[in-house]
């Protein structure tokens, strides 16, 4: 392997977090195409349907994105302390788990989708297209799954260009696929579930042949016994499970969130979905420095350089800080426009500029939660990141019927405001606990 991880420069950072955020960018381009073609079938149904399954899966996929997140940090870490044999070992593992969960989505899919649907609704045509979609793209689970390993364990090395080419590869893969199979040979939803299955399973075959490219030689073989090998195997099982947990209540805030501004009234929950875009549109940015952070992070804790460890955390927070206060100034000066962009309704319009102010600070207020998660992550100090969500459910809980009795959808937003620093707050006063112990020489 190489030699020891040298300080991180501005470069250096730069160079690992804007691949990240292209490669982030390219992720809703599997639902939007396969939306887009759908659009053009004959009936509404067929983009309802669509649109149904697309969602379904993605909620159950996302809740596992802890492979991404967990084998991100321990292979990090592995690969900072320059141990090749257990990098090569953690993504055994991270791959076989990753399969054997989509294995049991794939035994469990037909009650899994039936259930699934139904609870999300529609009508009945809609619901059979929803079903007949999530169907046929959730055969590959495995694969999709695969794809989060494959991934952090390419931003670990911190070969963030070869996840970005993974990642356009797979996009490309499901716009000529979708075009041949639903243009070309009328197969319509079903068309659409099978092309945007055949793009992870080809993603994740030309993740694993980058894999194989880059392998270590000389490494004694990979044993059955060294793959469950207790203690590593648990390791990772506690890091998914508190990473699985995390995802968890940042879903319910949200879901709370959105259930709490329904009761406001059709137009006030439908400004909130606006606006929570832009909180998605920040994400894209600011992921991409706290991956970054996550690599880096991870690196130095593996290879106990407490002074570079320090400066990395010093540096990612300061770009981050600089792309947060940019995204603030966009909002404040083209927040409107965006709206308008966003919809032509009137009212709406008018409703979400009354709340736009918020879509203004929440870069500042988020920035923090975001990137120290990247951080943690790459430490992998998970607890400490179930631990900051549970707390931020907590204050969202305490002080969301305080604030909306008195505010109203304000009141609201302030109570999501008061989630995202507290996260914030409670990561900051546990940061210490990623370098105690490791040595206070410079790297």
């Amino acid at each position: 392997m190489n030699p020891a991880p040298a300080v991180a420069g501005h470069r250096q950072l730069l160079r690992l977090a804007v691949p990240i955020v292209l490669a982030n960018l390219t992720q809703p381009l599997l639902s939007a195409v396969d939306t887009a073609v759908a659009g053009h079938l004959p009936g509404p149904a067929y983009l309802g349907g669509v649109a149904l399954g697309g969602l379904l899966l993605n909620l159950i996929f996302w809740g596992f994105s802890f492979l991404r997140m967990g084998t991100t940090g321990l292979a990090a870490q592995a690969y900072g302390a320059r141990d090749a044999e257990r990098l090569r070992d953690t993504l055994a593992r991270a791959l076989a788990l990753a399969f054997a969960i989509g294995t049991v989505l794939l035994v469990l899919r037909v009650p899994l989708v039936s259930l699934g649907v139904s609870w999300l609704g529609g009508s009945d045509q809609v619901q059979a297209l929803g079903r007949e979609y999530a169907s046929i793209r959730i055969l590959a689970a495995p694969f999709a799954l695969g794809n989060y390993v494959v991934l952090g364990y390419l931003l670990a090395c911190q070969r963030v260009r070869q996840g970005l080419a993974v990642q356009v590869f797979i996009n490309v893969v499901n716009i000529v696929a979708v075009l041949a199979f639903v243009s070309g040979f009328g197969w319509g939803v079903s068309g659409i579930a099978r092309a945007t299955a055949l793009a992870d399973a080809l993603g994740f075959g030309l993740g694993a042949w980058l894999l194989w490219l880059a392998r270590t030689p000389g490494l004694p073989p990979l044993r059955f016994a060294t793959l469950v090998e207790r203690s590593a195997l648990w390791r990772l099982l506690r890091l998914n499970l508190d990473i699985f947990l995390r995802t968890l209540f940042l879903q319910l805030a949200f879901a709370w969130f959105a259930r709490v501004g329904a009761r406001l009234g059709d137009t006030t929950l439908a400004a909130n979905a606006l606006l929570l875009n832009f909180q998605t549109f920040m994400a894209y940015g600011l992921d991409g420095f706290a991956h970054a952070a996550e690599a880096l992070v991870g690196a130095y804790v593996g290879a106990r350089q407490r002074q570079a460890l320090l400066h990395a955390i010093r540096l990612s927070l300061g770009w981050a800080l600089g792309c947060a206060l940019a995204f603030a100034l966009v909002y404040a000066l083209a927040g409107g426009a965006i709206i308008d962009a966003l919809t032509d309704q009137p009212v709406l319009r008018e409703t979400a500029r009354e709340f736009l102010p918020w879509a203004v600070l929440s870069p500042i207020v988020a920035v923090w939660c975001f990137q120290l998660d990247g951080v943690f992550i790459g430490a992998t100090r998970t607890r400490e990141l179930l631990t900051s969500s549970l707390i931020g459910l907590l204050v969202f809980g305490a002080v969301m019927p305080l604030t909306l009795d008195a505010w109203g959808n304000h009141g609201l937003w302030v109570a999501l405001m008061a989630f995202l620093a507290t996260r914030g707050i409670v990561l900051g006063v546990l940061l210490p606990r990623i370098w105690r112990g490791l040595p206070r020489q410079a790297a």
